[in-house]
């Protein structure tokens, strides 16, 4: 999926590609703030998929998850138990007090823009929402590492350690899901490298001025848990149960600090 190669730097865009980056970021943007306002009590996620894919399509741009391997919807749309991949359908009704993820992306002009965000439907559980805010941190945290000069999984390392800081800071127990993480992105929706949510600091790829990353952290609540993915080869679930939170950000490395290519004009 992240493709391969032997360069010592993370591949770095010019300033004009960043712009044409950006342009598609904010579509995906506003399709994740048009969701968090449709997903009220009642709705479906296949609601939220036709709401996002035309806003995409309005756009002028292409929903890039629609049939990527296959994949059904233009959005994958994960709640409670669901870490990632969830697909969208009618037969999945959200509650009040549920936690959804939405992820999406879109192409526009061949430059891809790939960014999350998780919610609620109306009130959560006082956990829950330790645990997704939590994760929204922890995405901030570690995109402050996408700085010149650091290496790969110095990212990586920033995402743990902020992890290991919300756990002391709200008095909960958080679990990095193991195996799943963020990536490089441009022409391709997942290019290489692959970002790991944990790790040490100072190995792989440095990064550099224009160097473009999605970072995605993963949590879930009660600490470490294992996954299982469902028959529909996509749905990657909790085995316990446990409630899932997934932040990203397509981000560049800039002298004047992290860009967020995909920003919300809501957040």
């Amino acid at each position: 999926m992240f493709g391969r190669s032997r360069t010592s730097v993370v591949t770095a865009r010019t300033p004009g590609e960043l712009d044409a980056m950006e342009a598609a970021g904010r579509i995906v943007g506003r399709a994740l703030v048009a969701a968090r306002d449709a997903a009220v009590p009642g709705a479906t996620t296949a609601d939220l998929d036709e709401l996002v894919d035309q806003l995409i399509r309005d756009a002028g741009a292409v929903p890039s998850f629609k049939g990527y391997e296959g994949f059904p919807g233009s959005i994958c749309s994960s709640v409670n138990e669901v870490v990632v991949h969830g697909i969208p359908g009618s037969a999945t009704v959200l509650r009040e007090g549920d936690l959804v993820s939405v992820d999406c992306g879109a192409i526009l002009d061949g430059w891809h823009g790939d960014s999350a965000w998780t919610f609620g439907v109306g009130e959560l559980d006082p956990d829950v929402a330790l645990l997704n805010q939590a994760t929204r941190e922890v995405l901030e945290e570690g995109i402050l590492a996408m700085s010149p000069g650091n290496r790969l999984t110095d990212v990586s390392h920033a995402l743990e350690v902020a992890t290991r800081r919300a756990e002391q800071r709200h008095g909960v127990s958080l679990g990095i899901v193991d195996g799943f993480g963020g990536h490089g992105i441009g022409r391709e929706m997942h290019e290489w490298p692959f970002l790991a949510n944990e790790g040490k600091p100072g190995k792989g790829p440095r990064l550099q001025e224009g160097s473009v990353l999605a970072v995605e952290p993963m949590l879930v609540l009660g600490g470490e848990t294992d996954t299982r993915t469902l028959a529909d080869d996509w749905t990657v679930v909790t085995v316990d149960g446990s409630p899932s939170s997934h932040w990203e950000h397509t981000v560049a490395v800039t002298a004047d600090g992290p860009r967020v290519l995909t920003p919300r004009p809501r957040d």
